[in-house]
């Protein structure tokens, strides 16, 4: 989005700076509060929302700031706001209520708290930048639809694999290529990993072992494809996508016949990833192209014979671009990455044998990982959403990768992210 920098530096000028706020003090918010603070004129991060303080203090400390207020209720915090104060608080909610904050970014990973904060945030008036690919692709579509009502943006980022993917899907469409398969690379899928074995990578980067273990156990990898199909259209080509592994280095161009072509070109495309490949950990989108000059053009720009041609994007980096998003959606009301409609589920599936009585224990932990399967499937099977299976108690046994019904658990009363997706369903599925 070249567009991006000379409308940030005319709002530096003006000096009216995008204010923003940021519910959540982890490894990925560090980052995000030192490229808005530090390296993006016409923008600023105003308030920190996170459940220990003394985190949210360190973020803005990391960021050049020496000094920030805390504030316990929306007076004290829009008093800060006025007066130019750094702002940080326990309660997200005030963040999301306040005059002054043009958008919110929630960075926490939480399904049930992010349905909270989306929901007071996109009812105050707030953009929203959610990243947070599991609250996004359990119930993101009817977050959209409550989105569009108030005229507000909600968005995942750029930078994140979804964000890039969305960026050069339509590019590729942009310049009259159809695309049929939107990928990830990755370089390590095992459904079997758990904070056990990635504690020490996970210390390593001084990040959290569940999060990383998400990633290991393909979980995240689901919930980023889940969400790029839910903003194109895709569908998966089999429950759990084809995820082809292969030799360490090769470069994802030369492995277009790890997906069957007659799978490319069903309706509207599918969603995949592979492991191994080269240039990792980046994203790849495949389009063909009907017309035979320009196939032509194509081949004489080393593109390829086709009949699939690849595009691709060596690396994501994440948190610098996350700027990118906010003022895409304050300035030019353009989303990086939204729901169209639900097109993919990212269901329960027992990582060992579970027992009945158990509690489930939630994403990137010890007794389920993620598989990815079309959402009309999930609903006339009734599997159980990732998303919601955290905290369900099962009724029976389930063995080992055997994916989890609604049938196999009682599930928790009163949860907001329950209500939500109970409302996607009649929303986009009225008739299921």
């Amino acid at each position: 989005m070249i567009l991006i920098d000379s409308a940030l530096q005319k709002r530096e000028e003006e000096n009216n700076p995008i204010r923003v706020g940021m519910i959540g003090a982890g490894f990925m918010a560090k980052g995000i509060a030192i490229q808005m603070e530090m390296y993006t004129p016409g923008m600023k991060l105003v308030a920190i929302a996170n459940r220990t303080l003394p985190k949210a203090r360190e973020v803005f400390q990391n960021a050049g700031h020496k000094q920030a207020e805390e504030v316990t209720n929306l007076s004290q915090l829009e008093s800060a706001l006025k007066a130019d104060k750094k702002a940080i608080s326990t309660d997200p909610l005030l963040l999301c209520q306040a005059s002054g904050i043009d958008a919110i970014i929630e960075v926490t990973g939480a399904v049930e708290f992010g349905a909270r904060v989306a929901l007071e945030a996109i009812d105050h008036g707030k953009h929203l930048i959610m990243m947070n690919a599991e609250a996004d692709g359990t119930f993101g579509p009817i977050l959209k639809v409550y989105a569009d009502k108030k005229g507000v943006i909600f968005t995942n980022a750029d930078g994140d694999q979804p964000g890039v993917t969305l960026n050069l899907y339509r590019y590729v469409r942009q310049i009259g290529l159809k695309p049929v398969l939107c990928g990830n690379i990755k370089g390590l899928h095992d459904p079997y990993r758990n904070p056990t074995t990635q504690e020490g990578f996970a210390k390593k980067w001084n990040q959290n072992p569940v999060m990383v273990t998400s990633f290991a156990d393909g979980s995240k990898i689901s919930f980023e494809q889940a969400i790029t199909a839910n903003a194109t259209g895709m569908k998966v080509a089999k429950r759990g996508m084809h995820g082809p592994t292969v030799e360490s280095g090769k470069h994802v161009r030369d492995c277009l016949d790890q997906y069957p072509a007659e799978d490319l070109l069903k309706g509207d495309g599918i969603v995949d990833y592979i492991v191994g490949a080269s240039p990792g950990p980046g994203v790849f989108v495949l389009g063909t192209m009907d017309h035979p000059i320009q196939k032509t053009y194509l081949n004489l720009y080393k593109v390829g014979e086709g009949p699939f041609y690849c595009f691709y994007n060596p690396y994501h980096l994440c948190h610098f671009e996350v700027p990118i998003t906010v003022a895409r959606a304050v300035l030019f009301h353009d989303a990086t990455i939204a729901p169209v409609k639900p097109m993919v589920d990212v269901v329960a599936t027992a990582k060992k044998d579970l027992k009945k009585g158990e509690v489930l224990d939630g994403i990137g932990q010890y007794m389920m990982y993620g598989l990815c399967e079309n959402m009309p499937v999930s609903m006339e099977e009734r599997l159980l959403p990732l998303g919601l299976a955290g905290g369900c108690v099962l009724k029976r046994d389930v063995p080992k990768d055997q994916v989890i019904t609604y049938d196999d658990v009682q599930v928790p009363e009163g949860r907001i992210s329950d209500r939500l997706r109970a409302e996607q369903n009649a929303y986009f599925f009225p008739k299921a």
